[in-house]
């Protein structure tokens, strides 16, 4: 149980960082300091973002999900 819980750990991190950075960039953070910013969004949120952004909440869901169920198994482990 404990280790089909890390794995799950593992991919739902990767995957979670990887959605992440799929992420279109809002303005104003780093990516305007080295020129990101030039762009104009006309476009809005189109639904492949929309998408990401779902998939993304659900991948995180999943990682808290996997550590609180990690840390009760720890905790009964004793």
């Amino acid at each position: 149980m404990v280790l089909a819980l890390e794995i799950v750990l593992v991919i739902a991190s990767v995957l979670m960082t990887i959605f992440v950075l799929l992420h279109k960039g809002k303005g104003g953070g780093l990516s305007s300091l080295f020129g990101g910013g030039v762009q104009s969004n006309l476009s809005g949120s189109t639904i492949v973002e929309k998408n990401l952004d779902r998939y993304t909440v659900v991948i995180a869901l999943i990682w808290v999900i996997c550590i609180v169920g990690l840390n009760v198994a720890q905790s009964f482990a004793l």
